[in-house]
Parts: structure tokens; sequence; C-alpha cells
């Protein structure tokens, strides 16, 4: 895990606490609260431990936000056989990962479930970056409902105020696997960096924060050439999907995931200062909705994303540096042809088709980021993979 994560936090923070008009689902910012939001926001990085726990899970009592509604039809979870590994050995991981909810399915299977930290079956926790690849789905389903052509078509055919900007003959695919060859810095310890600096600029009259920022963005290389994570073009992704649908984001994720899925509990997304949905974090969902996202990508999204969505999405298009390890579309992809979703203090989702396993966690990590935070998961995971086969 990389800066990027943290950067698109604070960066997402400061934007809210610059929102004026009330929120749907979430509380306004009102003069009496600007300044605690403001701090907030500057602190949320070095939360103690105990506001981590208590804020993780309640982030719509803290920031703006729309609500993506569930349908009336939830989408079964039956139990399946328990998994064979040892409850010391899942305490040990819980407790040094400060996780507070994991779930394994198998089939479509619970095969392991466990919640800690005070969350509950029905209670939601925060994605941050495991939201890009919720996105990235939409951008599948605009498609299947004709409101995109192609990810072969130009980004600026639906964000024409990025024309004439270093984004001119980048398509969307390159946008989706952050190809685009525009120069970006995610350090967010440089305060010049430009994820740092993202919603500071000031927007022309009618203009998408986001948009303002990248169009002023030069190139450094060829589209497609170059892999950069950006997390200002995650944001883009979103205008992208909600200019081509003419639907904010939660409406779509409600429409054409939450209820033709199954979701069985409403889903809370957080907005930037202009009140749109910060696509590329953010999203509060609870434990079994974040393993049924995983379970839609591995079932290939039959009727919400055109035949064959996930198959590219979930390949390794885009090469990360590490070896056997790459960028889809806004899905990381790993050995053994795994996949998955990452968010900051330890979220994830990880999908295994070959042994058509579903691994979603939640958690609290003591750090944003870390080696070893992320070594232990990983070994985690293949426990359990392991046990899945026995």
């Amino acid at each position: 895990m990389k800066a990027w994560a943290i950067g698109a936090v604070a960066a997402l923070l400061a934007g809210c606490a610059q929102t004026a008009a009330p929120p749907s689902g979430g509380v306004a910012v009102t003069d009496a609260n600007r300044a605690k939001l403001q701090q907030v926001g500057a602190e949320v990085l070095f939360w103690s431990q105990g506001q981590r726990d208590a804020n993780f899970p309640t982030m719509e009592k803290l920031f703006p936000g729309h609500v993506a509604k569930r349908g009336t039809r939830v989408r079964p979870m039956p139990a399946g056989a328990p998994l064979p590994i040892a409850a010391a050995e899942v305490d040990a991981f819980i407790a040094a990962q400060n996780v507070a909810g994991l779930i394994v399915l198998q089939d479509g299977k619970v095969r392991l479930e466990r919640y800690a930290r005070g969350l509950t079956r029905e209670g939601r926790w925060t994605s941050f970056s495991v939201a890009k690849s919720f996105t990235s789905t939409l951008v599948g389903a605009a498609i299947r409902d004709g409101h995109i052509r192609s990810v072969d078509e130009p980004v600026t055919r639906y964000i024409p105020e990025l024309a004439g900007s270093g984004y001119d003959g980048v398509t969307i695919a390159q946008l989706l696997t952050m190809t685009s060859g525009v120069r970006w810095n995610e350090d967010y310890t440089d305060p010049r960096s430009d994820v740092a600096r993202m919603f500071s600029i000031p927007v022309p009259q009618g203009m998408d924060p986001t948009v303002a920022y990248m169009r002023t963005l030069p190139r450094e290389a060829a589209p497609g050439s170059k892999w950069v994570y950006k997390t200002g073009e995650t944001n883009l992704i979103g205008v992208l999907v909600r200019n081509a649908t003419k639907k904010s984001l939660a409406t779509y994720l409600s429409e054409k995931i939450w209820k033709s899925y199954g979701m069985e509990a409403d889903a809370f997304w957080m907005v930037d200062q202009a009140g749109k949905e910060v696509s590329g974090c953010c999203l509060s969902v609870t434990l079994r909705d974040y393993a049924r996202v995983g379970e839609l990508a591995l079932d290939g999204g039959k009727g919400i994303v055109p035949a064959g969505w996930f198959a590219d999405a979930t390949g390794a298009r885009a090469q990360t540096g590490r070896p056997g390890y790459g960028y889809g579309y806004q899905w990381w992809t790993y050995p053994e042809k795994r996949y998955g979703a990452q968010g900051i203090f330890g979220q994830s989702i990880l999908i295994d088709p070959s042994r058509r396993m579903v691994i979603a966690i939640v958690s609290a990590w003591p750090r944003a980021t870390g080696q070893d935070l992320s070594a232990a998961r990983e070994a985690f995971h293949a426990k359990l993979i392991a046990a899945a086969k026995k």
C-alpha cells in the first residue's frame, strides 16, 4: 500500500469541510461545526486507536454523503462447512491486525465469519480505496446500459472540460488503468504534491473540483505507456459516470448493484466540497455486502455489466513494478490469477477464482499502511485458501 490512499483521505476530508449544502443521508456542514470538521480532516490519519474504532463504523455521523438504497430482495448467503482452521489462529490474526470483520465465502457459502471491535453483521465500516473497484464496476454498468459506448472512447467525449489538456487522446481504458501518461505526484508528505493540492485551487463556476485541477496537469508520457497511481483519475472516472448516466453515483450504485444483486443493507458514500461522491474513496458498507461485491465479480456480473467485463477488469493490464502483481480496471491483480480491492488501515476484498473463494476483511490497523501489516495479511490469506482445500 502507498501514500496515494493517505492523500485521498486528506483531500476528501478537506473537501468535506467546505461543503455547504445539507447532504442526503449525512450530516450538514454549518458554521458551527466547520472548524471541527477541518480539525478532523487534518488529524484523521493520526486518530488514536479508540477514535478509529469509534469513527470507522460511523463515518455518516461525521461527514456529508449520499445513501445507496438496498432493494427488497436480499441475495442469500447460506452457511457452509466450517473452514478447518484453528480458532486460536484466527483469533491471533484478528488481534494482531485490529480486525473488525472477517468473512470467507466458498461457492457462495459462508465458511468463516467473525466480528470484533464492536462491529456487528448489521454495522457498516468505511472502505477507503476499496471503493475504487466499485466505481470501476459502474463504468461496466454504464456501458451495458448504453450510456458509454466502450472503454476505447476518449475521456474528453464525456468530460469536455478536459479538452486541450493532458487528457487529449486518453481513453477511458487508460483512465481505468491509470496509464494516462499525465504527470502526477501522489506523495502525501509533500505539501506541493498533486494529491495534497487537488481540492485547493479555485474552481470555475459550474465545474467539478476534480476536473478543474486535473485539466491543469501536463503530460509526461504517451498514453498507455506508463502506470502511475493517481487518486485524481479515479475521481475523474466518477465524473465520467455521472456525466454519462445523468445520475449521482449513489443512485446508480443503488439501481445497478445494490438492488439488482440483492445487498442486505444501505451503503453510505461520502461527498466532496461540491456535494458529489468521491469515487476513489469512502463508501461505508456491511461486511457481508463487501463479500457480495466479491461474489458479483466472481460470478461475472451477468445482467449488470457486459459479458466479459470482469475478465477484462481483473486482468493485469498494467505492471506495478512488483513481479506477479499488476493493475486492471481499478482492481489489483495478484499471483495465481487472484485479484482484489484494497484500502488503507486494512480494508480488503480478495477473490480466488480457482477455488471460488471470496475473503473480505475490514480493520482498524494501527497505521494507514505498512509492509509488515500487508505481508501478514497476505500470509493469512494463504492459510485460509490452504484450509479451504482440505
